[in-house]
């Protein structure tokens, strides 16, 4: 189509051009013609032949100079009654003249095209007129060029248009193939229809896949990005064409995206999502960008903790039950050595001990997630040798939390902070550090909010470090300059479910000299409250990576003004 469209172009530029040509070329020979017949009509030589008495003998040699000087193909002088004087056919003179002479008999220079002797031609016909005589015209010059000479010019004109357009039909049809190569070597060979068709299908699977895809150019703007992209990124408007370092994600995530090795399974977190991070970049010989994967892993990741806090309350259901095994035998040797009054006294001080926690517990806190979740882990700290304790000030009555505050997240906050606080206060320890390990533990409802405070006395750390447990990665089971896989979030997750549900966070010196973690969850809808980081003293456990390292940052940390336990 594009060739054929070149050759009617071309073609239609040189029918055109040859009309057009056929037109001047026309032209010229008549202003040729009309230059010579004026020249020669007013020579003097002219009108001085005209009155003698045979002018031909005159008039014939210098018409014959002046046709091939002014390159017509005919001069002729006439007298005013048409009787030729001149002509370049020597038999033609004395003959009548061929033609109109009408118009020059009444003073008139006019042209016309008209059968001559040697052939069609276009002529022009002029006056001679005699000075002495006042003006009297006293003969006619007639001058033309035949239209086989004006053919052969045109033809001339024909052939080197006809070679003009046919290296312009050459040189489209070249660049057509050039281009049309070019486009099939960038499209695989693909047509108009199998592009439309592949544009079809590329816009239902970009919109209808839920995970995120992300692709990056090789100046790390966005080329294109999916409605899953946005939402797992928190996204707003349009935007393909901005700098990844534009799009106001948190700097880890920012940092894995522009990386320009390839990304595998990487787990890195935003505001209120745990997103794993696939990234590959562009194959070809140069530098192209890169394609990005995003899934959701938040609904896992709480399922995983949730997991967790069930394999920790297996571990200590098999610890109870080994215990107590041991009591039971130890009652029943009692009995078989005949110390009945011993056996019923050990017997009921381990009942009573049981009984006195479980019963805090439950009489202090009416929620049933969160009274597993303390007992469970009351449980978990006795086999570790850590003292979790409930504060005296402890009160959530049952119906107070809202039902817009999942369990899921409750469990998730509090679950990891203990597993933290439990990990920094375990054995070992340094001799004498903070007295026996122990673990306190504040959960109240009042005054419309819903606080929940952990404390340890464990070692602390110092002030860079209670910034530096908030960043994704940061833990005390590796090196901080080599994050493990799978470590550091924790902390991240914490906060993740605080902020979700319009909490704050702080961190402070626990009066045992540990750290002290207070959570903030408001308990009436649409309240909303900032996540604050920890404050600069030193006061952060130093197993604040959790009991699995799990810590991350989840946006920059500011000052708590307010100070810890208020």
């Amino acid at each position: 189509m594009q060739v054929v469209l070149v050759a009617v172009v071309v073609m239609g530029c040189a029918v055109f051009a040859y009309l057009s040509a056929g037109r001047q070329a026309e032209e010229t020979a008549r202003r040729q013609a009309t230059a010579a017949a004026t020249a020669v009509a007013d020579s003097p030589a002219v009108v001085a032949a005209a009155r003698s008495a045979h002018p031909t003998a005159a008039l014939q040699p210098y018409s014959e100079r002046l046709r091939h000087d002014a390159g017509v193909d005919f001069v002729v002088v006439m007298a005013t009654d048409g009787t030729r004087w001149t002509h370049p056919e020597p038999s033609a003179i004395g003959k009548k003249y061929l033609g109109h002479i009408g118009p020059a008999l009444r003073g008139e220079i006019f042209p016309e095209t008209h059968m001559g002797v040697l052939g069609p031609s276009v002529r022009v016909v002029a006056p001679v007129r005699d000075p002495q005589r006042g003006g009297r015209i006293i003969a006619l010059v007639s001058s033309g060029i035949t239209i086989k000479t004006i053919s052969a010019q045109l033809r001339d004109q024909v052939l080197a248009l006809a070679g003009v357009a046919a290296a312009a039909l050459a040189l489209g049809g070249l660049g057509t193939y050039v281009i049309n190569a070019r486009l099939r070597r960038h499209t695989h060979g693909m047509n108009a229809r199998e592009l439309g068709r592949m544009h079809d299908y590329h816009q239902a699977a970009l919109h209808a896949v839920r995970e995120g895809l992300l692709m990056l150019d090789g100046q790390r703007r966005v080329a294109l990005i999916n409605d899953g992209g946005q939402e797992l990124l928190g996204l707003s408007g349009d935007a393909v064409g901005r700098p990844v370092t534009e799009l106001g994600l948190p700097p880890a995530l920012t940092e894995a995206l522009l990386a320009p090795g390839p990304r595998v399974d990487e787990l890195q977190l935003t505001g209120e999502r745990v997103l794993v991070v696939n990234s590959s970049p562009v194959s070809g010989g140069e530098r192209r960008g890169s394609v990005v994967t995003l899934r959701d892993h938040t609904e896992l990741q709480a399922l995983s903790g949730e997991l967790d806090s069930v394999r920790g309350f297996t571990e200590a259901l098999r610890s109870q039950a080994h215990e107590a095994a041991n009591r039971l035998h130890t009652v029943v040797s009692l009995i078989e050595l005949g110390r009945s009054e011993e056996a019923v006294e050990f017997a009921t001080a381990e009942l009573e001990l049981a009984q006195a926690l479980t019963d805090q517990v439950v009489g202090a806190v009416a929620e049933p997630v969160l009274a597993a979740l303390l007992l469970g882990k009351a449980a978990q700290a006795n086999e570790r040798g850590v003292d979790l304790a409930l504060t005296p000030d402890s009160r959530i009555d049952d119906g107070l939390l809202p039902p817009g505050l999942p369990a899921r997240d409750l469990v998730t906050v509090l679950g990891n902070l203990l597993d933290n606080a439990i990990d920094a206060a375990a054995p070992p320890r340094e001799p004498g550090a903070g007295g026996p390990p122990r673990v306190a533990v504040t959960a109240r409802a009042a005054d419309g909010e819903l606080l929940l405070r952990v404390a340890d006395n464990g070692p602390g750390v110092g002030a860079q470090a209670a910034q530096e447990i908030f960043q994704r990665g940061w833990s005390t089971k590796q090196s901080t300059a080599a994050p493990a896989r799978g470590r550091g979030l924790g902390l991240a997750l914490v906060q993740q479910a605080v902020r979700r549900n319009g909490g704050a966070l702080t961190l402070d010196r626990a009066p045992e000299g540990g750290a002290r973690f207070t959570v903030r969850l408001p308990l009436r809808a649409g309240a909303t409250a900032p996540v604050l980081a920890p404050r600069g003293d030193a006061g952060a456990t130093a197993a604040a990576g959790g009991s699995d390292g799990r810590n991350a940052t989840a946006g920059p940390p500011r000052a708590d003004t307010g100070g810890g336990a208020r």
